[in-house]
């Protein structure tokens, strides 16, 4: 045939022929499906024949007179520029012989399914999209559940139509192509039923931080252009790469997303689809079983490694999956370079900080990871788009791609419904804008005419506060930052931020608090899990409401703390991770959903019933085996071996050995697999007695608060003797010298994660000098503690260099 080309017979060469999308999915026809991926298999027009198709119509001039003195600004007249364009192309005839081409062409495809017409899908592929350096999201329309030589015939001219829709026009204009020198071709595939099945996208990337360690799938029932075009919140699940090489099951989040609707087929032959509401069992359960997401995780990899090899260069992707509910059969769709980014070179990394608190008016995920201010504008049609000015935040229930001339002048951008895979998520991304998805209530929280701020720098929910607020703005380029000899980790409080804070210069986590982790992840007392049958009957209604889906009371704990624990080590990986058991005092324990029953009255819960000595108390000791199952998990079932456990307030070795022995009980042996047990040296006879410590752990991670109050005898929450609270006492100081000097002709490691050092840089240079082995500090003090540790390094070698010349040469 002259105009048609069978996918199986194009590649990634021929671009120029059949565009970037139909050039993919021959590639993934020709490379892939040997290796077991499936590609629903179809035909495409070339561009050749899109040329021809505007010759015989004569159209190349009337297209030039509507765009000639273009003002893409002007949104009302590209709209009507765009109207007549998409009328005229619409309304010409394709030539003859390419419309008995692709009626053949159809009808061929067709009776290899057997079946006289079948339902197919007509995308539009242009010759400039799914570049690695160009794409757009919604750039050209697609067409789905096309049935009949009639309809495909007539879905091929709304698509060369659809280069000229208003987004396809102005992004022409900003990138620089010809408008006439883009063209496009018309692929046409199979459908796959995900009407009845699900579909979704995956990226082998974070799209919000750009680490290059997971694979993102996101999913939704119904087919998936409620995924693409922001319709829904999907389901969202992150597979460790590295982990999943390997051969474990590394889920390490699944994330159940609202799936407020589907896109089904629609009634009767060529009504192509609709948009209905989802159901309560839909939206109450996941879209996707484990095995599927790990299948089309492997697929991913697969995917990347082979564009990779052919670019000669890393390459993430970005994949459109779809499930046939039918057949149960899963299939790739489409895949192309991920262009935001992968692309995003520059010396530096931005990192944004409030320095006001607010009042929260909305949220909902967060993409990027900036703030912005500005004055709000609700457009709740597409005919309000021109009052929109440059600069305001534009929110509405969900975005278009007719809408991107306007999205780009926006300071931020926040919507009612989307995932961070939806079209405004894509667009603000691409454009470097904050942008905050599925709020559910943004049209009505926030007014036209007011002042807020949208932060999307405190991890993966995005906050929209009332006003303007002051935030700081750091920009560093860790590349240029020497690294010193002493191991700078860092303190992480919420997985939510791993992926982004993994990006800075660090030497992994040295303080991870198991106790934060399950208060925002599970946030449900442990033993009102093991003993819920002992529970008030309204505690129980609440925690049903809770653990639905789970049968298994003990398995919401477990699966929730794997996922938020798998969270740091995969973000983190290979680098160590270093999570504390849980340290609630009882009164902390208390408050906890159904945790009152089971905690004690006490005067001191700071020296009460807290830390080791919870773990192997027959009072506790279920709630800490729930807290080891979570940990087994991560490292035996995610395969996530750098995570290292810790044990906090362990006052006597005695007391440490009960504890080892309660983790033994749970399966979990120091040792084993390479498990590293730390413990907290927060209580002077941890540093008294550290010889008798270092015999039963791997190293110790100095607790400076705790330590400081209980070498002071000083309650740091006394605002009255607040000013004797002070880390770099004497005192702190020598039980910090004797306890590094011990452990390491023990032969054992030293940390402190203690907030002494971000707060004090000249304790950070003592405790240098003392040797310490590593420093562990929060985000916003990294880069500053680094800077003095290296200036502390370089002047101890300095000194060390001068008194080897004062005794008449070097030491050996």
């Amino acid at each position: 045939m002259r105009w048609i080309r069978e996918l199986s017979q194009v590649g990634l060469d021929d671009v120029a022929q059949v565009g970037g999308k139909n050039a993919s999915s021959g590639e993934l026809l020709r490379a892939l499906v040997p290796l077991g991926i499936r590609v629903p298999g179809g035909f495409a027009t070339t561009a050749e024949a899109y040329r021809s198709f505007l010759r015989a119509s004569a159209l190349e001039e009337p297209i030039r007179a509507l765009l000639r003195d273009l003002r893409k600004d002007d949104t009302a007249d590209l709209e009507r520029r765009s109207r007549e364009l998409r009328r005229i192309v619409a309304s010409a005839p394709l030539p003859p012989e390419l419309e008995a081409e692709l009626v053949a062409a159809y009808q061929a495809l067709s009776r290899s399914h057997g079946e006289a017409a079948t339902d197919v899908a007509v995308r539009s592929s242009a010759t400039a999209e799914d570049l690695p350096t160009a794409s757009f999201a919604g750039q050209h329309e697609s067409f789905l559940n096309v049935r009949g030589a009639a309809s495909v015939l007539r879905a091929v001219r709304d698509a060369y139509a659809s280069l000229f829709t208003p987004r396809a026009i102005s992004y022409r204009a900003d990138m620089g192509f010809d408008q006439l020198a883009v063209a496009l071709s018309v692929g046409v595939q199979k459908m796959v039923r995900s009407d009845v099945g699900s579909a979704g996208v995956i990226f082998t990337l974070d799209t919000e931080t750009g680490h290059r360690g997971v694979v993102i799938v996101t999913s939704s029932f119904g087919l998936g252009e409620s995924v693409v075009q922001g319709r829904v919140v999907p389901d969202q699940f992150t597979v460790h790469k590295q982990a999943l090489r390997r051969g474990f099951r590394p889920i390490v989040r699944k994330k159940l997303g609202t799936k407020e609707t589907c896109v089904v087929y629609g009634p009767g032959g060529d009504a192509r689809v609709r948009e209905v509401p989802s159901t309560p069992e839909q939206r109450a359960g996941f879209s996707l079983e484990d095995d599927d997401v790990l299948t089309l995780a492997r697929w991913a990899l697969l995917v990347e490694d082979h564009y990779s090899r052919r670019r000669g260069a890393d390459t993430p992707m970005d994949i459109e999956w779809a499930k046939d509910g039918v057949t149960g059969e899963l299939f790739v769709v489409q895949a192309r370079p991920e262009t935001v980014m992968s692309q995003r070179k520059g010396p530096s990394l931005r990192v944004y900080r409030l320095r006001q608190e607010g009042e929260a008016v909305t949220s909902g995920l967060a993409v990027g990871e900036a703030i912005a201010a500005g004055t709000a504008r609700v457009v709740r049609a597409a005919s309000e788009l021109p009052l929109f000015q440059p600069g305001e935040i534009l929110v509405s229930v969900t975005t278009d791609p007719d809408w991107e001339p306007v999205m780009k002048r926006a300071a931020a951008i926040v919507t009612e419904r989307g995932g961070r895979t939806s079209h405004a998520a894509i667009v603000a991304r691409e454009l470097g804008i904050p942008a905050i998805v599925g709020t559910g209530d943004a049209t009505t929280a926030l007014a036209t005419g007011e002042r807020y701020t949208v932060s999307c720098a405190q991890g993966e929910t995005g906050e929209v506060y009332a006003g303007e607020l002051a935030f700081d703005v750091e920009e560093l380029d860790p590349a240029r930052l020497a690294r010193p000899h002493t191991r700078m980790m860092l303190n992480v409080a919420t997985p939510e931020k791993a992926y982004g804070l993994a990006l800075l210069p660090n030497d992994g986590v040295g303080l991870a608090r198991m106790e934060f982790i399950f208060a925002d992840w599970v946030g449900i007392h442990p033993l009102a899990l093991t003993r819920f049958d002992t529970l008030a009957p309204e505690v129980q209604r609440e925690i049903e409401a809770r653990t639905a889906g789970y049968p298994d009371k003990r398995e919401y704990f477990v699966d929730r703390l794997s996922q938020g624990v798998g969270t740091l080590a995969a973000a983190f990986w290979p680098r160590p991770v270093i999570l504390r058991f849980s340290d609630f005092k009882t009164n902390e324990y208390a408050r906890l959903l159904g945790g009152e029953p089971f905690e004690p009255k006490e005067e001191n819960p700071m020296l009460g019933w807290r830390g080791a000595s919870r773990y192997y108390h027959p009072e506790y000791r279920e709630g800490f085996l729930l807290e080891v199952a979570a940990v087994r998990r991560v490292r035996e079932t995610f395969g996530l071996r750098n995570l290292a456990v810790m044990i906090p307030f362990c006052r006597t070795p005695a007391e440490g050995a009960q504890v080892l022995e309660a983790m033994r009980e749970g399966g979990l042996v120091r040792g084993r697999d390479g498990l590293e047990v730390y413990v907290m040296a927060e209580i002077p006879s941890n540093a008294l007695l550290a010889a008798d410590f270092a015999r039963l752990f791997d190293g110790f991670s100095i607790g400076s608060n705790d330590l400081t109050q209980l070498t002071l005898g000083i309650d740091r929450d006394s605002a009255r003797i607040a000013p004797l609270f002070d880390e770099r006492s004497p005192a702190v100081k020598a039980l910090c010298a004797m306890l590094i000097d011990v452990a390491h002709r023990a032969g054992r490691k030293v940390g402190i994660c203690g907030q002494a050092p971000s707060d004090y840089p000249e304790f950070a240079a003592f405790l240098v000098e003392r040797g310490i082995d590593s420093l562990s500090l929060n985000a916003d003090a990294i880069l500053r503690t680094t800077r003095r540790v290296l200036e502390e390094e370089r002047r101890l070698a300095s000194r060390a260099e001068a008194e080897a010349s004062s005794v008449g040469g070097w030491p050996s």
